[in-house]
């Protein structure tokens, strides 16, 4: 007796149960499904929103020399636009006593009130001298974490650096010798040692370390303010940068551990006070000074958020411009659980915004 075998229409349905079984979403990672846990994935393009408007209210100012100008109108932009999102935020890092801010200071409950409990740290303008005089490198950047997850850099208001990339990431340690540090990350990079770029703030303070660069045999790639962009440089490809060092603020450093969550590489710290008053406040902190914070320490979470947009052109993202009545932005916005990162072009009509022109 001959086989008889399936049927066609038993073939189609057998077909079409393996297709959806190979694409059933019930697959994928929980990392990358939607859950009801929160501060859920929508949340990551709400938050550029933020830095879009701050960028915009800050762009009439940029090259007028006002950088208080500047500030404040980013100030209220992200604030405005930060009262519409589905989060309840403390700001753990904001705009602080050094800024006299009446908005977005530490403390300050942020978001609609609704969802998650979360640790915020906004900078409306990272790099509001290189604003005010038309220079390269300023940013609005935002960072969100699980509530309690970020650092408490109200202690000592300055760190000393090392980020790099995900290459050499498990090589480096900010204990050893510049020079020991550089030829690792060189080799982790195939590159040779005259290849190597440091990234570094142009201070009096980092002097010495400029001579050890140098003497190392790397470049230097010095920058007037805003250590977030040239951190984050760091850690991508094709910017010109292999690495960051020196001292610069805590602030930025739990802001920068934020987005490295997402691009991978690594970001190291040590606290370094100005003086004995801040030094014996460090300790009566509970601080120890000669400790290596990691990306970890500084943000403890993994379900952690950023977003930047540019507000000058500079080495990662475009600067506001204008034309033909409407505004373009360019930003990056990262999520840590994911490792997503998207770069976002906004077009805006301008009329739109008029709130925000001078």
């Amino acid at each position: 007796m001959e086989a008889v075998g399936p049927s066609a229409n038993e073939q189609i349905s057998t077909t079409r149960k393996t297709v959806t079984e190979a694409t059933n979403f019930a697959h994928l990672s929980p990392r990358l499904s939607v859950s009801d846990a929160s501060p859920d994935r929508n949340l990551a393009l709400e938050l550029v929103r933020a830095t879009e408007a701050a960028a915009i209210a800050s762009s009439p100012w940029v090259g007028f020399g006002d950088k208080n100008a500047a500030d404040g109108a980013a100030v209220d932009a992200m604030r405005s636009l930060l009262s519409t999102v589905s989060f309840n935020g403390v700001v753990v890092i904001g705009e602080g006593e050094k800024d006299e801010a009446p908005m977005l200071f530490n403390g300050e409950r942020v978001g609609d009130g609704n969802g998650a409990e979360c640790d915020v740290a906004v900078d409306p303008i990272d790099g509001t001298r290189l604003a005010a005089l038309g220079i390269n490198n300023a940013l609005s950047v935002l960072a969100v974490a699980d509530r309690g997850s970020m650092f408490d850099p109200s202690a000592v208001f300055y760190m000393e650096k090392l980020v790099t990339g995900p290459e050499a990431a498990e090589l480096v340690d900010l204990r050893l010798p510049v020079k020991q540090n550089l030829h690792l990350i060189a080799k982790a990079k195939g590159k040779k040692i005259n290849q190597i770029t440091v990234c570094i703030l142009d201070r009096p303070r980092h002097a010495g370390l400029v001579d050890e660069i140098r003497a190392a045999g790397a470049r230097t790639k010095f920058i007037m303010d805003g250590d977030v962009a040239g951190a984050i440089a760091a850690t991508r490809e094709n910017t010109g940068v292999d690495v960051l060092m020196g001292i610069g603020g805590t602030p930025e450093g739990i802001v920068t551990a934020c987005a490295i969550k997402s691009l991978g590489g690594i970001i190291q710290g040590r606290l370094w006070p100005t003086d004995d008053d801040e030094k014996q406040k460090a300790i009566d902190a509970g601080h120890d000074l000669d400790r290596v914070l990691t990306t970890n320490d500084l943000v403890t979470s993994d379900n952690c958020y950023f977003a930047a947009t540019g507000i000058t052109d500079g080495d990662l993202l475009r600067g506001v411009r204008y034309k033909n009545g409407r505004i373009h932005t360019q930003s990056i916005v990262m999520r840590s659980k994911s490792g997503t990162i998207r770069f976002v072009e906004g077009e805006h009509q301008s009329d739109k915004w008029e709130a925000y022109t001078r």
